[in-house]
């Protein structure tokens, strides 16, 4: 199966029903009144981790996610039916994005963990919830609220505890095969593992941790070389690095410089990932020139610990594993904050000014833009076919003080205001 770990596509919840305009008519009931009910909710659309999902295959030729319209009200003061939500399941892991502001929707890293990314619009209210003691009998009812609708960008970030990191074929999918049940691809060609692959690993002494094999770095892959941050970013979440050498003769690589050159690029990359814990493996130690290189790599850096291992046949892998079980027991989940005003000590709350209720653009020539979202909403619930729903958004506007504005920047009589696609006329201010 292809593995999928980025996606962009659409989600547009569904839009609350209307309500009705409806009146009691029955014998022997006088004065019967407004009997018109409320419009059901839309419907939102939900994500949810499904741990038999792996990848994001599924959002591969999705364009446009839809969540169902609520019901419109009926009669006898009955709601209409909400929408039914739209429910997706997603891998653990999974980050939801909006795609205008950039925004963090969802970090879904709990098995069943459900997060609502788009919600559906409220349902407009029908005549008889505007019934008063000054109106006994409204004419009129409110339309249901649109659905929110936007671009999101998923990305999946494999959520292990361990990543083995390195150059490409230095064992790292050896290591994997034979730790746990996992069977990545092995052969002696640069690249062979294209797409992260997982495997529990069972210590021995009742803990277990989940290991994963990622593709191979190379100089240069912080700033998108190679397979760049599609390796990365799945490095994000593991909490301890096992850093696998190739210490044969080989390649005729430079132990000591393929070492100094991973950990440039786990330095260069966001997120902080030279502070997680990390551990060094020698690997193939009993090929030629293999001592060699062990004993030059540790004259260059004799404070880190080096754990020798021959992966092919299993020998020297138990004490990493132990190490590394040592370590997750002590270390903590690292937050995916790339932000550099990130206090040590916490989040940095950032004031974000109130948004202003309303705009007033000066078009020119007598015209006149009124934006805003409390207008926005209000205006596309309004009947504009309705007479009393016209008046009732005309004073709704004036006390939400734009009569008031639209003075005070010279707007007379006669001019025109634009609200989305329509246009009104000032007849006078009331």
């Amino acid at each position: 199966m292809s593995f999928i770990d980025t996606a962009k596509l659409r989600v547009k919840a569904g839009k609350g029903g209307d309500g009705i305009v409806a009146f009691r008519r029955e014998a022997h009931v006088p004065l019967g009144g407004p009997f018109g009910g409320d419009g059901g909710k839309g419907g939102s659309i939900i994500f949810e981790v499904d741990t038999h999902k792996t990848t994001l295959l599924d959002f591969r030729y999705m364009r446009l996610l839809t969540a169902e319209s609520g019901e419109n009200g009926k009669s006898k003061k009955m709601h209409g039916a909400d929408g039914k939500d739209k429910v997706v399941a997603v891998p653990l892991g999974t980050i939801v994005r909006n795609l205008e502001t950039g925004n963090v929707i969802a970090d879904l890293t709990n098995v069943g963990q459900r997060a609502v990314i788009c919600k559906g619009g409220l349902g407009g209210r029908g005549n008889f919830s505007f019934k008063s003691s000054r109106n006994p009998a409204p004419d009129f009812a409110e339309k249901g609220e649109e659905g929110e609708e936007f671009d999101i960008e998923v990305e999946l970030k494999l959520l292990a505890d361990v990543g083995l990191v390195g150059f490409p074929s230095v064992g790292k999918s050896t290591i994997l095969s034979v730790v746990s049940s996992a069977k990545p691809e092995i052969a002696d060609y640069p690249f062979t593992t294209l797409s992260p692959k997982l495997g529990v690993v069972n210590v021995g002494d009742g803990r277990s941790f989940v290991m994963a094999d990622l593709p191979g770095l190379i100089e240069g892959a912080s700033q998108g070389k190679g397979l760049g941050h599609e390796f990365l970013k799945h490095i994000e979440r593991c909490r301890v690095i096992i850093h696998v050498i190739d210490m044969g003769y080989i390649t005729g690589r430079d132990v000591v410089e393929d070492y100094k050159t991973i950990n440039n690029e786990l330095e260069t990359y966001k997120f902080k990932l030279m502070q997680r814990p990390q551990i060094v493996v020698a690997n193939k130690m009993d090929e030629d020139g293999a001592k060699e290189n062990l004993e030059k790599l540790k004259a260059a850096y004799p404070d880190i610990e080096i754990f020798e291992t021959i992966s092919l046949i299993n020998e020297g892998l138990q004490p990493v594993l132990y190490r590394v079980a040592d370590l997750l027991d002590v270390t903590e989940p690292f937050p995916l904050q790339d932000d550099e005003e990130e206090a040590e000590f916490g989040v940095v709350y950032k004031f974000v000014p109130e948004p202003e209720p309303f705009i007033i653009k000066n078009l020119g020539n007598g015209k006149w833009s009124l934006e805003g979202d409390r207008i926005t909403k209000l205006f596309r619930r309004t009947n504009f076919e309705n007479s009393e729903e016209v008046m009732r958004f005309a004073v709704s506007l004036k006390k939400m003080g734009i009569n008031d504005a639209l003075k005070e920047r010279g707007a007379q009589e006669n001019d025109e205001v634009f609200i989305e696609d329509y246009v009104f006329e000032i007849t006078e201010f009331i």
